[in-house]
């Protein structure tokens, strides 16, 4: 299946554009690949680079949601409408989708990732707490008012909602309603805090990480964390995989398998 993968690769075309926040567009594509909560894809644009995405929509009508901050990122939302990249995937393991009530917090462009599990549960079980650095960077609250029963925001400046961050907003959030699990997609160092939170509550959680990726399929190693690989035994990691993890919210590896701090 792995070498099926990645031998398979697909030209698609741009489908639809839409613009989410300040520098964050989401590109629809049409692909007939089955897909998952929290797979994602490696994006290839020739001449650029080849990157991973979170898919953002997973029906047959799908959709990955970029953020301009460097070369491939430019250059994927650069693109127009018929304009063509390629994909191969999907990849990685996603979402369990949990029973009880849920609390799905997204900090950055994690809501991305989320959306699609949040969207096959009934929203009478999901509470949203998302997360940005201002009013500007906030993306997908109306989309996730349709499939949550609970739907607020913090920025960092206070330019709207909780003056705070996702976690501080997050523990609000169990300390006002009693939640029987938490999935968790975005920066590191916010996920670090919230599974601390997590852990000191007793609440099972999933969290969905990002590591420098070359593959995408498991075979060269470059996303390993503590011995797992992110492409493979991840993206999305529980609660207890995270207690095991020395590097988890600390280091991360750079395109040379240096060891970075976080």
């Amino acid at each position: 299946m792995i070498e099926r993968a990645l031998t398979r690769q697909e030209t698609v075309s741009v489908a639809a554009i839409t613009e989410e926040a300040e520098n964050v567009l989401t590109l629809r594509f049409d692909w007939d690949q089955l897909a998952a909560p929290g797979q994602f894809v490696m994006v290839w644009l020739p001449d650029v680079d080849e990157v991973p995405m979170s898919l953002s929509y997973i029906g047959g009508r799908k959709g990955i949601t970029v953020k301009n901050v460097g070369e491939a990122t430019k250059a994927l939302t650069s693109l127009q409408v018929g304009d063509r990249f390629v994909v191969r995937g999907p990849y990685g393991r996603g979402y369990h989708l949990p029973q009880g009530k849920i609390l799905a917090v997204g900090g950055g462009t994690g809501m991305a990732s989320l959306l699609p599990a949040m969207e096959r549960i009934p929203a009478d079980r999901v509470d949203t707490a998302i997360g940005a650095r201002t009013e500007k960077e906030l993306i997908f609250e109306e989309r996730a008012k349709g499939t949550s029963s609970n739907v607020r925001v913090s920025t960092d400046d206070g330019s709207k909602g909780f003056h705070g961050n996702a976690v501080q907003l997050a523990k609000e959030m169990m300390d006002a309603s009693d939640h029987d699990a938490v999935i968790a997609c975005g920066p590191e160092k916010m996920l670090y805090y919230l599974h601390q939170l997590c852990v000191e509550k007793g609440i099972p959680h999933q969290m969905s990480l990002e590591r420098y990726m070359k593959c995408g399929a498991g075979l060269c190693g470059s996303c390993a964390i503590d011995g797992k690989r992110v492409c493979r035994e991840g993206p999305v990691f529980s609660g207890e995989d995270l207690k095991e993890m020395k590097e988890f919210g600390r280091q991360r590896r750079d395109e040379c398998g240096g060891r970075v701090r976080l």
